[in-house]
């Protein structure tokens, strides 16, 4: 019995021995398997300008409103609504009779004033050869030359009578004070207007050039003065691109001119006024538009396609990259905004930097691979194989 028992127990050690050595020589002979390969962009610093997009409102660069300087009846309305206008064009003709009248009358009495004072300096001359033969007294003498006085007087204040009933003639003309675009008339012929009216009765506007006020919140103008702190960091050019309400780019650009020096307490915003060229007026008063401003420059950005960043759970901004001995990295990043298919990185990322843009979802950190350069074309949102030579000179 015990015998049967060591030859079953030999038995099973040498089928288990055979069974190591099967499995040994199976694994010897598996093959190992491959390193994932993904695609990589190298980090290179750039210079990029930093827009902000700020809505806004179209204004016209100046308004006048047209008001009656005289009173009168409106005989005549000299221009077609809609329609371009000159500085010093008439724009409504009043009626002028009692104006006529009043300057007419005023001129004769400038001619009265004249005769007088010519008699009166005649007097006065004559006066003065008669004292000095003591043909007169001096009392005499000093009454004709209060006399001659009050004629130098009276024919100043002729010449003023007629000087401002002349200017109250010239309003009959309504004339416009600006060149622009005149809109719709609000009186007509026959309409009594006054001098001292509050209502309009047109309105001119300056449309070329036209302002475009945007609205910047004083919050986004404190970070702007923080960034303009940060190393190689400078002023942008101010230079204004315009998106239209329908989506368009207006085909001029503009500049700003101005900001406002005070806080909207209602919006907390701040107005930013920039000046576009109009020639073809197609910017109106009013229009509700988008604009662009190149307000800052960095001149060693950090710029990684969004295809290498994604969130973690945490949400925060994540990328791969290829690290020591072709393994992957994490590293957490700081992303500011997008240009438009790309990040803005502040943090987490330096140059030459390998980014992975492709097969992100295939490897884990610390995984080993291997990769392909790319490169971003940022006008076609693609991204295209380079060699090695071009990798490296482009980093």
């Amino acid at each position: 019995m015990l015998s049967k028992f060591k030859y079953a127990s030999g038995a099973l050690l040498i089928m288990l021995l055979a069974g190591c050595e099967e499995q040994a020589s199976t694994n010897a002979a598996a093959p190992q398997a491959p390193k994932v390969e993904v695609g990589i962009v190298v980090v290179a610093p750039q210079e990029v300008v930093l827009t902000t997009e700020l809505p806004g409102r179209t204004a016209s660069s100046l308004v006048a409103e047209i008001r009656p300087q005289v009173g009168g009846i409106v005989q005549k309305r000299l221009f077609q609504e809609g329609q371009d206008v000159k500085e010093g064009q008439p724009l409504y003709q009043l009626d002028d009779s009692t104006y006529v009248a009043t300057y007419n009358q005023a001129q004769a009495d400038l001619d009265s004033s004249v005769a007088s004072l010519k008699s009166a300096e005649l007097t006065y001359n004559r006066y003065k050869v008669l004292r000095k033969q003591n043909n007169v007294s001096q009392s005499d003498l000093d009454d004709v030359y209060a006399a001659y006085l009050e004629a130098v007087a009276s024919e100043k204040k002729a010449k003023a009578a007629v000087e401002s009933a002349k200017i109250d003639l010239e309003h009959t003309k309504v004339r416009s004070p600006i060149s622009g675009r005149i809109g719709i008339s609000e009186v007509t012929v026959g309409a009594l207007v006054t001098a001292s009216q509050t209502s309009i009765m047109a309105t001119v506007r300056s449309l070329d050039p036209i302002y475009v006020d945007l609205s910047q919140t004083s919050l986004d103008q404190l970070n702007k003065r923080n960034l303009l702190n940060e190393p190689n960091i400078t002023q942008g050019d101010n230079k204004v691109s315009l998106v239209l309400e329908d989506g368009t780019i207006y085909e001029h650009q503009g500049v700003l001119k101005a900001r406002e020096v005070s806080v909207d307490e209602s919006t907390g915003s701040v107005t930013l006024r920039a000046e576009f060229p109009n020639p073809d007026d197609k910017l109106l008063p009013g229009m509700f538009v988008r604009g662009e401003v190149n307000e800052a420059v960095d001149s060693a950005a950090i710029i990684v396609p969004q295809q290498g960043v994604f969130r973690n759970v945490k949400g925060q901004a994540v990328a791969y990259v290829v690290g020591k001995d072709n393994k992957i990295e994490e590293r957490i990043l700081s992303t500011e905004r997008t240009f438009g298919n790309q990040w803005l990185v502040t943090s987490g990322l330096a140059a030459g930097d390998k980014v992975v843009v492709q097969g992100t979802s295939k490897v884990r950190i610390g995984s080993e691979v291997t990769y392909v350069p790319l490169q971003f074309d940022s006008k076609t949102d693609t991204m295209k194989e380079i060699s090695a030579s071009e990798a490296s000179s482009s980093n």
